[in-house]
């Protein structure tokens, strides 16, 4: 029985981790978890799943599940979500939050010795020198949970890092993949909203349209597979089916590939070494698909991609400026303050009116984060 702190609970990553831990109730249980602020399905989470500890967001609702659950212990805040990570219990954290607030909670649990499945990019992203070093240190597995992350993962098992030619990361190019920049004027928060492919939360379907969520991956692989930047490709592929892939020195390329289902690398990360099977996922049948479409990258029309390639190349607090600028900005997107091209615009201002700081501390991201925030909100 391998139990598990899940950061994140009630965000679509969340959601779905619950979902593989009901389906293997042998194997797997919740201890412990944090949550925002969808105190109705908190309610319903801890009386299905019983975890003894919930951190939640505002001291109001710590006040309120308190009273209602005399039970669990309830703790809240940024010491809360710590508490979670850190949680002597548990021994797999499942990093689901959204955004930076992921990254101090990684490092406190690596610290604690926790195996940490991510699917936080932002942690790696925006500190990757940070967390992998404290992984190495501490002797930590950080086992991925992004889809195109866990293909290159499950694609190496019992190769050598040394035969890797190159990483081949899929897009799906995201709701306006078949539209031109000028078709993008005018387009809603309801269409962008609308991926083709894949079911997840608003911010990273926002992600997916402006291509920024690709731009975090190939900083992500980075680290985790310690490959340098011009040996990281992304190749645009509609379907969704292959996931992402590894080409050798001996030009052999390995895919994995599957049905579009986040459940299916969660489990992976939780079961690993091993497998489990998942009743719930759709089975790939290739005879009815018939065809799969591939097209090189255009980083022209997707401006946030080549703007995170360039920021993690120069490396330093650039990402951080990268990432902080883009959390902004698809924030007031969301809220209809600015149309759906002023996304790219902010982040050029950000990382462009930004003087780089190579090897960051901790100390000095989080400042970097907090300035570059308030710097592009004042652009708004």
């Amino acid at each position: 029985m391998k139990k598990i702190s899940l950061l994140g609970a009630t965000g679509s990553i969340g959601i779905q981790t619950l979902d593989v831990i009901k389906l293997h109730p042998t194997e797997f249980t919740l201890v412990a978890m944090s949550v925002g602020k969808n105190i109705e399905l908190t309610r319903r989470i801890i009386i299905e799943f019983q975890p003894k500890l919930v951190s939640v967001k505002e001291k109001a609702d710590f006040e309120t599940l308190k009273a209602e659950f005399p039970h669990t212990k309830f703790s809240f805040g940024d010491e809360g979500i710590i508490e979670v990570a850190v949680y002597k219990h548990a021994e797999i954290v499942v990093n689901a939050v959204l955004g930076s607030v992921g990254l101090n909670p990684t490092l406190q649990a690596i610290e604690s010795g926790k195996i940490i499945a991510l699917a936080n990019k932002e942690t790696l992203v925006t500190a990757g020198h940070l967390v992998m070093d404290a992984a190495k240190k501490f002797n930590v597995p950080l086992l991925p949970v992004d889809s195109e992350h866990s293909a290159i993962f499950q694609a190496l098992q019992g190769e050598k890092m040394k035969n890797i030619e190159r990483l081949i990361i899929t897009a799906s190019g995201g709701s306006f993949r078949d539209r031109t920049r000028q078709e993008l004027n005018g387009v809603t928060v309801k269409d962008a909203l609308n991926h083709p492919n894949w079911s997840m939360g608003a911010k990273i379907t926002i992600d997916s349209a402006t291509m920024m969520n690709k731009g975090l991956e190939v900083i992500e692989a980075h680290w985790l597979f310690n490959i340098p930047y011009e040996k990281i490709d992304v190749l645009l592929h509609k379907e969704s089916i292959i996931h992402s892939m590894v080409e050798f020195q001996d030009s052999s390329i390995i895919a994995q590939l599957g049905s579009p289902d986040m459940r299916v690398p969660i489990q992976f990360a939780l079961t690993y070494p091993d497998r489990l099977p998942l009743p719930t996922s759709k089975r790939l049948n290739l005879a009815e698909i018939g065809n799969l479409h591939f097209q090189e990258m255009d980083y022209d029309r997707f401006r946030c991609l080549r703007f995170a390639i360039e920021a993690g190349k120069k490396g330093g607090t650039l990402p951080t400026v990268l990432n902080a600028a883009n959390e902004v900005a698809v924030g007031a997107f969301l809220e209809g303050k600015i149309n759906f091209l002023q996304i790219e615009d902010l982040i050029e201002d950000a990382l462009s009116t930004h003087q780089n700081i190579e090897n960051p501390s901790l100390a000095i991201i989080q400042e970097v984060d907090k300035e570059t925030r308030q710097y592009v909100q004042t652009r708004i």
